[in-house]
């Protein structure tokens, strides 16, 4: 049987190829949600504060999102299986040192800096790799596969987290990610490489352009929960009574709208850009990319959602909060390999609006299951429907944007793919706490405001302290600190009545902007392709 046009020969089975590359994406996601749940035992093991931790988080997102468009470009110019297995070797290197780390700075270079590098090599790689391993009609299921061990990952990181610090260390999950790595290595030597275009080359100005555009405003996304989003918190940085998140984010997006000018230069001249600015104006490709960014906005929103709720509202551990996340996982993973298999021929259009309609539909019956009395239950339905959904996106978008572009320009449009969804997955998290913590506030100044038991001066107190940020707090953090502050049991009660409603509301208020995102989403649907793709582009 003739080998098949425009795909390598490869020394292993499909399947094994699927399974390394799905294994380095869930490597890539669990290293994002592992540890939430694991900060302060970590800050006392490396002799830092949870803010040093908090800050190691966030310089691991900024790492990957200032390297994903130039690890994307690595790719091309030393072979994308070549670029995959550096970057597993690099991150490989990062997880050591971390596990061994004595202290911040040490934890810093590992976590942060070398993982961060690795996983700006490794995922556009995955993209290419796909792309040049599976024929035009396999690839919906197997970008969907990869996708749902990435969702899995972030389901079940913070209960691997929380079993690996409860009873061993959590230094032991990053031992583990080596000796993932080591079997990802071993694999992977069977892997056909990526075809690649002609000569490559880096663009190192573009490639700083576009580091330090998407850095700071991915930068100032993060901190918006602690400065705010437009008018400052009492002693945040401001520039023209303005959060300095707003300037960082305007100044993010001039780099962003200098880089893509210079690489219009480039292309001018006849040279070779970083990324084509004429990849932008193909129409299937945004519109793939905007959906890969509401996705993984809606996803993370969620994820950082019912975890609160079922830790903080209803006191679970982070082993029962784990279980019951895992309906969104097993529905995603039973989706993405259903409908290619028993759909082949299905309209992406249709897909694609079928699963926002469903998380949608999540997003709302949550919200009205939500309730003082409520159970962690009432959580299983919503999220089969967002796993549902999440899963029905995942069939499509990886395919939609690889088959809008020849396959030689596979690891570019991997490398702006993944900068979009951790784009995206930083806002979800950032607007989904925003309008959590601004209805929570909101809602217990005013339920204590007409509460005639509570003191006025209890009452004014509250709104200062409210001002600065508050934190989500459950009934028992809520009573532990009423009575160390020696509060009568009358102005206790109600404090912790103001607060339990608060809380539901702040939780409201988060999952319908997520669900107005969704809405949102669907004016974008119509760039979405109508027809699955059946040859591959010269």
């Amino acid at each position: 049987m003739p080998p098949r046009t425009g795909v390598p020969e490869s020394s292993a089975k499909p399947g094994l190829v699927l399974f390394t590359l799905a294994a380095g994406q869930f490597l890539m996601a669990l290293d994002s949600s592992v540890m939430n749940v694991s900060i302060a035992s970590v800050a006392d093991d490396v002799g830092t504060t949870v803010t040093g931790i908090q800050g190691a988080i966030t310089a691991y997102t900024l790492v990957m999102a200032m390297f994903m468009i130039p690890g994307g470009k690595v790719g091309e110019l030393i072979g994308h299986k070549r670029a995959f297995t550096i970057g597993c070797g690099i991150y490989g290197c990062g997880s050591l040192t971390t596990a061994l780390a004595p202290s911040l700075p040490v934890l810093l270079l590992g976590w942060s800096f070398l993982e961060g590098v690795g996983a700006a090599l490794i995922l556009p790689a995955i993209v290419a790799l796909v792309a040049g391993n599976f024929r035009v009609e396999r690839r919906p299921a197997a970008y969907g596969l990869v996708a749902a061990a990435g969702a899995v990952a972030i389901a079940i990181g913070p209960l691997i987290g929380g079993v690996a610090t409860t009873y061993f260390s959590w230094r032991w999950v990053f031992a583990g990610e080596v000796a993932i790595v080591l079997g990802i290595l071993a694999l992977a030597r069977r892997i056909a490489d990526a075809p690649r275009g002609g000569r490559a080359h880096i663009d190192l100005v573009g490639a700083a352009l576009s580091a330090l555009g998407l850095g700071i405003f991915v930068y100032g996304v993060l901190r918006s929960d602690e400065w705010g989003w437009f008018r400052p918190k009492p002693g945040a940085p401001a520039w023209l009574g303005v959060s300095l998140v707003v300037w960082l984010m305007l100044a993010g997006l001039l780099l962003v709208w200098l880089f893509f000018r210079y690489e219009a230069r480039l292309v001018e001249r006849d040279r070779e850009p970083l990324v084509d600015p004429a990849l932008l104006r193909n129409r299937q490709l945004t519109g793939g990319l905007t959906m890969f960014f509401f996705q993984y906005l809606v996803l993370m929103g969620v994820f950082f959602v019912v975890p609160l709720y079922l830790s903080i509202a209803l006191g679970l551990s982070a082993l029962a909060t784990g279980v019951r996340i895992l309906p969104l996982s097993l529905t995603m993973l039973a989706v993405v390999v259903l409908i290619p298999r028993f759909f082949p021929n299905v309209s992406p259009r249709r897909v694609v609006r079928l699963g926002l309609l469903a998380l949608l539909v999540g997003a709302v019956v949550l919200m009205a299951a939500l309730d003082a009395d409520a159970g962690a239950e009432i959580v299983t339905i919503p999220l089969l429907l967002i796993g549902l959904g999440m899963g029905a996106l995942a069939s499509q978008l990886g395919a939609v944007t690889v088959s809008a572009v020849p396959d030689r320009q596979s690891a570019d449009v991997g490398g702006i793919q993944n900068a979009v969804t951790n784009l995206g997955a930083s806002i979800g998290t950032a607007v989904a706490g925003s309008f959590l913590i601004t209805a929570l506030t909101t809602s217990f100044l005013t339920t204590i405001e007409q509460n005639p038991a509570i003191p006025a001066e209890v009452k004014s107190q509250a709104a200062v302290e409210l001002q600065s940020g508050v934190p989500l707090l459950s009934d028992a953090q809520l009573q532990t600190a009423l009575d160390a502050a020696g509060t009568s049991p009358e102005v206790a009660q109600a404090a912790l009545d103001a607060n339990a409603a608060a809380r539901l509301d702040g939780l409201r208020a988060a999952l319908a902007i997520l669900a107005f995102t969704t809405v949102l989403a669907m004016f974008f649907t119509n760039r979405i392709p109508t027809t699955q793709p059946r040859s591959r582009k010269p």
